[in-house]
Order: C-alpha cells, then structure tokens, then sequence
C-alpha cells in the first residue's frame, strides 16, 4: 500500500481517479488534480512546502518531486508527465510539458508551457524555459522550437498513455485510501 501521511496537520489530496501506485510516497501538502498517476518508488514530498499538481498529470516510476523549505513551492499545470527518475524541485511546471527520464529541474525554473525538458538534462537554478521549446544538456539549453506534431506526438500521447496505463491498476487505487 502506498505511504500516504499527513505532515503539520496537512494531508495529500487527490482528484478523481487519480492512480497511486503501492510503493509510492505522498507525504504533506500535496494537491493532485483529476486524472492524474504517481507510479513505482516515486516520492512526493509536501512536507516544507505545498506541491501543486493540475489534472493529467504523471509522476513516472522513481520520480521525485519536492520543495525549498519556506522558500520555493512546486507548482505543475495540467497534462504534465514527469519521466522516469526526473527530479522536479521548487519549480514550476505550465501546462503540456513533457520532463524527460533522469533531467533534474531546479528551484525558481520556470518551464513555459508546451515544452519539452530532454532525458538527462540539467535545468539550473532559476532557468526560464521558453514556451513551444525542447531543453537539453548539462547545463540544459535551447536547442530548437517544437513542431505542433511534437506536442500532439509526445506531450499528449504520453500524457493520455499514462491515463490508459492507469487503468489498468485502477483496483489498487490507493488514492482512495486518503489519511483522515
């Protein structure tokens, strides 16, 4: 079963069918929106500041999301995935962006909406990311705009994949189970 707690008296909540999966961690002031999946081993740590999290959004298998303690809360919009092993931190995340598998994203970052954060790439403290945009490297840099079959092709089919994938699991919806 998933550890869902309670931090200073506040507790994760979470949207309709929203997927967690049995070993993750929720912890704190954590808001999930609608249609969103928080998969294996990840972590989502709401204890020294509040996460934000719209509807249809993936927290991919050994993801972690956290924040700077009285400082820099993470806020992320709607049709987000977050890939495997990524590191979200004090930022913030617009809608229909896609966080590769491994890239790190750091406290102040801002990514604009419709962009892409490749796998492995390194956004540094206090990063603005341009809208309709891919970042990558270390540190990540601009290395082209993204073609409209990019967020149709990427953005979206990831996002509504993980919503299908979800479904799948849907009897060990541990959200369900919410810390009174």
């Amino acid at each position: 079963m998933a550890l869902i707690l309670p931090v200073n008296n506040l507790s994760p909540k979470f949207g309709n069918n929203c997927f967690i999966a049995p070993n993750a961690t929720i912890v704190g002031d954590v808001t999930m929106g609608e249609d969103c999946s928080v998969w294996f081993n990840s972590v989502i740590r709401g204890d020294v500041n509040y996460i934000k999290m719209g509807n249809k959004v993936n927290v991919q298998d050994g993801a972690v999301i956290h924040c700077t303690y009285q400082k820099n809360a993470t806020d992320i919009g709607n049709n987000v995935s977050i890939g495997h092993n990524a590191i979200v931190h004090g930022c913030t995340i617009s809608d229909n962006v896609l966080i590769g598998m491994g890239a790190i994203v750091m406290d102040r970052c801002v990514v604009h909406s419709n962009s892409i954060i490749a796998a492995g790439a390194v956004v540094l403290e206090g990063t603005i990311v341009e809208g309709g945009s891919i970042y990558a490297g270390v540190p990540a840099k601009k290395v082209k705009d993204i073609s409209q079959e990019k967020i149709t092709g990427e953005i979206d089919r990831i996002a509504n994949n993980y919503i299908k994938y979800a479904s799948w699991f849907a009897r060990y919806n541990a959200a369900e189970q919410q810390v009174e």
